[in-house]
């Protein structure tokens, strides 16, 4: 069945995958980016089953304009994909108020309103599929991207709520949390400090780390397109999605040393409920 896409963060990395790949597989697609000119290859391939939309997710207008586009040119919105994002690495002492914004403005805020933008029309439909790009660091911190971080993870708390209260109305919601896959994320996209000589340990190593990695991460975007393009067609598909064994593995491992702690402190824990 053709279904109807609105992909944000369409010109690079994960979003122009899945761009290319449900419009390969035969569905309509609202393709953004901040700018649209770099989405013109796509436009000239597959003609009218895909809108090339100027989009800065940060700006409520625009996403009305992006969902109404939708209507107007394909009748509808079957699954919204909010992937538009970035990281920065530097520690948590040396990154700015102002990039903290930043970050937490696009990753977090760009979610909320594209989201928001989409419900009344999804609601209207009593059908729809909201996919949110997380990351494997929205279950685990990431050290070096205290703002990427926080920003996921809020992505994860607003998408859980958000699960149950679209489930009322048909709309499903599932979230993706990619591990390191072969894209500009992790170089022209990112910028890469290394933090006072205190946080070498964690932020060094990762901004070193990050350099070395790019271009040799395990996962495959094309493979990930394919696999997003599979949930998107199940009538019960998963809350969360995990992609690339390194992001299994990290979750597994953190989640166990979790419960394990939850374990361990149990009984100071409940200790502070009222005496029966």
């Amino acid at each position: 069945m053709t279904q109807r896409w609105l992909i944000t963060g369409s010109s690079r990395g994960l979003g122009r995958a899945l761009t290319r790949a449900a419009l390969d597989a035969g569905h309509r697609v609202i393709a953004t980016a901040r700018d649209p000119s770099q989405l013109q290859d796509l436009v000239q391939r597959h003609g009218d089953r895909v809108r090339a939309v100027a989009l800065d997710v940060t700006d409520p207008a625009a996403a009305g304009h992006a969902v109404q586009v939708a209507v107007e040119a394909f009748g509808g919105l079957d699954v919204l994909v909010n992937n538009a994002g970035y990281g920065n690495v530097n520690s948590v002492e040396d990154t700015t108020l102002e990039d903290f914004r930043r970050q937490i403005e696009t990753n977090l805020f760009g979610t909320i309103i594209m989201t928001k933008a989409a419900i009344p029309v999804m609601r209207g439909q009593r059908s729809g599929h909201i996919i949110q790009f997380s990351s494997v660091g929205g279950r685990v911190g990431a050290p070096g991207r205290a703002p990427y971080s926080a920003a996921k993870w809020g992505v994860e708390g607003f998408s859980e709520v958000l699960a149950q209260e679209m489930a009322l109305v048909g709309v499903r919601v599932t979230i993706i949390e990619p591990g390191g896959f072969r894209t500009d994320f992790a170089g022209a996209s990112t910028s890469l400090a290394e933090g006072g000589p205190e946080y070498d340990a964690v932020v060094g190593k990762a901004a070193r780390m990050q350099r070395e990695y790019d271009g040799r991460q395990p996962g495959d975007p094309a493979r990930a397109a394919r696999a997003i393009l599979d949930v998107a067609a199940l009538e019960a598909p998963p809350l969360r999605l995990a992609l690339g064994s390194d992001a299994v593995a990290a979750i597994e491992r953190v989640d166990r040393a979790r419960l394990d702690e939850l374990a361990r402190w149990r009984e100071l824990s409940v200790s502070t409920d009222f005496p029966a």
